[in-house]
């Protein structure tokens, strides 16, 4: 047994479909099968139970996905502290982003981290919240640009930045105040109870904390329209097809010729954007200094 087989094994209980399974490996299905018979012949057992279109894992299977996880994470352990001995003159940091979030935060750390490093290979890797945190639990990700609350318990973090969260309106909505600085008045949650909302889609994190403002104000949002992308969303805004709550970086990084109104909430709720980490991974080095960098140039 290899630790190539292993990850054949993890690769294929993940997409739970042999085809997915040997593209994303970059092998043949057909070579993909073999090594798996091949594997299963050696051990006496069989991992996977097959159907025509489905792959399910036996108790077998279980147990050794548990074991090879464990293994690979020692392998990868061992790999990064081994790097670290170098002085950082080689080795990988693999980071994870929200989209927006990345573009605004990695420009001001990434360009001098690379100047000073040139010998780290840098991977960036951009998903939604959800998909975000698993892929750090399960250590594809060294570490990750998050917003709280975060649902992983098993995730550490460090805080980067708090910002302010606004409304955004289209533009003639009675909500806008048409004085010169409307960003002086603040809007009451209460008064949205009726309105459309415009949000972002399951697992973005913005959007359970859109959920949360509109709860702890005492009604559920009526949502209309949502969307992956919290550009499209502040687009469908201004069209005039609803409203929608906005980070102040957002606010700032306003593309396109469909731009909302912002107005000040009352209380002035605040979304913190983190780096998040597993606490029971070995963290390189290169992965504490990028956080110690990020943190430097943010907070």
């Amino acid at each position: 047994m290899e630790l190539r087989h292993m990850r054949y094994v993890l690769n294929i209980a993940e997409q739970k479909n042999f085809s997915r399974a040997a593209e994303q490996l970059h092998i043949a299905q057909p070579s993909l099968s073999q090594q798996l018979a091949k594997l299963e012949s050696e051990l006496g057992v069989t991992l996977f139970k097959r159907s025509t279109n489905r792959v399910e894992l036996t108790p077998a299977g279980e147990v050794f996905i548990k074991r090879s996880e464990k293994i690979l994470d020692l392998v990868l352990a061992l790999t990064n502290e081994l790097e670290d001995m170098s002085g950082m003159k080689k080795g990988k940091l693999t980071i994870g982003s929200l989209p927006i979030t990345g573009s605004y935060i990695l420009p001001k750390v990434l360009p001098s981290f690379q100047q000073r490093y040139p010998g780290i290979e840098i991977n960036l890797v951009e998903e939604a919240s959800s998909t975000l945190e698993q892929l750090l639990t399960q250590g594809k990700v060294d570490i990750c640009l998050l917003t709280l609350p975060i649902q992983e318990p098993s995730l550490s973090y460090k805080p980067l930045i708090t910002e302010e969260i606004y409304l955004a309106l289209p533009e003639g909505h009675a909500l806008h105040s048409h004085s010169e600085n409307t960003l002086h008045e603040r809007v009451s949650i209460r008064k949205l109870k009726e309105e459309p909302f415009i949000v972002l889609k399951q697992g973005q994190g913005f959007r359970n904390i859109t959920l949360s403002l509109c709860r702890q104000a005492g009604f559920e949002p009526n949502i209309v329209f949502e969307s992956s992308n919290i550009e499209t969303v502040q687009a469908l805004v201004a069209a005039g097809m609803g409203i929608a709550f906005v980070p102040d970086m957002i606010r700032h990084s306003q593309r396109g010729d469909l731009v909302p109104h912002y107005s000040k909430i009352e209380g002035a709720p605040t979304r913190t954007i983190v780096i998040g980490y597993q606490q029971e991974r070995y963290l390189s080095k290169a992965a504490t200094t990028f956080i110690d960098e990020i943190r430097e140039q943010t907070l």
